[in-house]
C-alpha cells in the first residue's frame, strides 16, 4: 500500500480518534490491567514494597512486559532510587558500569573493584537517608551467565537484615531456563517472588480491544465481535500482535470507507502480512 503512511496520520480524525489507540510504543496510560496484568504489576509492587531481593517476571514477547515496568516506575514513592537497564544485548559489556551510568553515579574508576565500591558507597548514602535502591534489569534473558552471576554478586552487598539493594529482572520465558541452570542455583535460591504472565484469552482480548479506543476518544464500537474474534484467533492473545494487526485494519478500513471492522478485514491484514517480505505474524488458533 503506497499511501500507508498517510493513511496512519488521517484514520484517527475518520474514526473520531485523538490518537492512534494501537501504537506499538509502551505507553503506560494504554495499560489494559487484565486479571493477568493486574496480578503481574500486584506481585512487582508487592515486591518492592515487602523489600524482597529478588523479584523476576517472565512473559512472551510482547505479552505487555514493558508496559507493566513504565507503570511501576510512575507508581513508586519517593523513597526509591530506582536505576534501569534495557539493554541487554549479547554485547552487553561490564554489568557495573551499565549499573553505575543507570543510576547515573559519576566515578573516575578504571576498574571493577573500583566500580563495585563506587555503587557501594552511593547505596550506602542511600541507605543512610532512608531511601530504598531498586535496579530493574528488563529484557534480562539477554544477559550470558556471567553476567547474571555478576548480578547476584551484587546482593551480596545485603549483608544484614534490611535489604538495600532490591533487583528486579524482568524478561522473555528463556530467562527462567538459564536461571534453572545448575550453575545458577545460587542465584534462583535467592528469588523470592516470580511470576509468569500469559497472554489474553478471548474475553480479556475483546475488552483490551474497546479499552484502547476508548482510550484513543473512540465513542464507538468499531471492531465487530467477529473481527475480535479474529484477531485473537491470528494474535494468539499477544498484546503486540493485536496492536500490530489492529492498527493494520484501522489502515485499511480508512482506505476502504468503512466506519466499522468485521472479520474479512482482519483477514485482509493477515494475508497482507503474511504474504509480504517479513514474515513476523504467526496464526494460532483459539
Amino acid at each position: 500500500m503506497d499511501n500507508t503512511q498517510h493513511y496512519y496520520n488521517m484514520y484517527t480524525k475518520f474514526f473520531g480518534l485523538t490518537k492512534k489507540p494501537f501504537s506499538l510504543i509502551p505507553d503506560p496510560s494504554f495499560l489494559f490491567l487484565s486479571p493477568k496484568h493486574k496480578k503481574a504489576l500486584t506481585t512487582l509492587q508487592y515486591g518492592l514494597v515487602s523489600q524482597t531481593g529478588f523479584t523476576v517476571i517472565t512473559g512472551e514477547i510482547g505479552s505487555g512486559k514493558t508496559t507493566l515496568v513504565r507503570s511501576l516506575l510512575n507508581k513508586l514513592s519517593s523513597d526509591c532510587e530506582v536505576g534501569l537497564i534495557t539493554n541487554t544485548h549479547s554485547a552487553f559489556g561490564d554489568l557495573l558500569t551499565w549499573v553505575l551510568a543507570a543510576f547515573k553515579i559519576e566515578s573516575s574508576a578504571t576498574n571493577k573493584a573500583e566500580r563495585y565500591q563506587a555503587f557501594v558507597d552511593f547505596i550506602t548514602q542511600k541507605n543512610e537517608t532512608d531511601k530504598r535502591v531498586v535496579l530493574i534489569v528488563d529484557e534480562a534473558q539477554n544477559m550470558d551467565i556471567q553476567t547474571l552471576e555478576e548480578l547476584r554478586l551484587l546482593s551480596n552487598i545485603n549483608v544484614s537484615q534490611d535489604i538495600m539493594l532490591q533487583l528486579v529482572l524482568v524478561g522473555q520465558p528463556e530467562l527462567v531456563e538459564k536461571l534453572n541452570r545448575p550453575e545458577l542455583v545460587q542465584f534462583s535460591q535467592r528469588i523470592s517472588i516470580e511470576y509468569h504472565l500469559q497472554p489474553l484469552n478471548y474475553k480479556e482480548t475483546e475488552q483490551y480491544i474497546h479499552y484502547r479506543l476508548k482510550v484513543a476518544g473512540s465513542k464507538d464500537i468499531i471492531f465487530h465481535p467477529p473481527a475480535c474474534a479474529a484477531l485473537y484467533y491470528y494474535s494468539g492473545g499477544i498484546p503486540r500482535l493485536i496492536n500490530n494487526l489492529g492498527d493494520l485494519a484501522l489502515v485499511f478500513a480508512f482506505a476502504a470507507d468503512k466506519k466499522k471492522i468485521n472479520w474479512k478485514v482482519i483477514v485482509d491484514v493477515v494475508s497482507e502480512r503474511t504474504t509480504g517480505g517479513i514474515k513476523r505474524l504467526k496464526a494460532k488458533s483459539a
